[in-house]
């Protein structure tokens, strides 16, 4: 199976890249703007295309719209660690194999996949209900998303890296994926100073 991630950001790619490479028969393409996406369909065919909402060239969906115009016959996903629940029914409307979330565990996405290249559609329902009941968090300006507020948990708790993927059944890296973008949101120095923040910003209570 060939699989072409697009995304603008080097270690999503490379946690992506890592956790699909090694879980069975799979080469991975990597790209970084929806021109290099078009370039490398042309050039490689790819089975399928995971394309990140946020990245250059997307403009919203409309660099969507013009990949799977571009596509032929391949199946395009729509992923993204922001996109809200009417985006991702948006981009099913229009025609995507599917949306995944990056929050998605290991064998989700690689179940997603191979649902996909049956031309079956996958939408994660259990998400899409997690994020529309998600409230906002007393501080308007820190939205996390529901896996951020389990991985900002473990880590009030103490819990190394490898404790919390082991309880929320996830690769090691992609938790650090998570704690890159929470000490960013949260704008954090270090793993200490991102819990003492979430109890102060009102995100967690303990």
């Amino acid at each position: 199976m060939h699989v072409l991630v697009a995304d603008d950001h080097d270690l999503v790619r490379e946690a992506f890249t890592h956790v699909l490479e090694n879980t069975g028969d799979i080469t991975v393409t990597q790209a970084s703007t929806v021109a290099e996406v078009l370039l490398k369909l042309e050039e490689l065919s790819p089975d399928i295309v995971l394309l990140d909402y946020d990245m250059p060239g997307m403009q919203g969906l409309q660099g969507f719209k013009k990949t799977l115009e571009s596509a032929g016959s391949t199946p395009i996903a729509l992923m993204s660690g922001v996109a809200s629940v009417e985006i991702a029914e948006q981009a099913l409307d229009y025609g995507a194999a599917g949306f995944i979330p990056k929050t998605l565990g290991v064998r989700a996405i690689v179940g997603a996949i191979n649902l996909m290249l049956l031309g079956e559609q996958f939408a994660p329902i259990r998400w899409m209900r997690e994020a529309q009941s998600a409230g906002v968090t007393p501080d308007p300006d820190v939205v996390l998303t529901a896996r951020e507020m389990q991985v900002l948990a473990g880590l009030r708790e103490g819990k190394s890296n490898k404790e919390i993927a082991r309880d929320l059944e996830l690769q090691e890296v992609t938790i650090k994926l998570y704690m890159k973008s929470l000490m960013q949101k949260l704008g954090a120095r270090n793993r200490t100073h991102a819990a003492l923040l979430g109890k102060q910003k009102g995100i967690i209570e303990r």
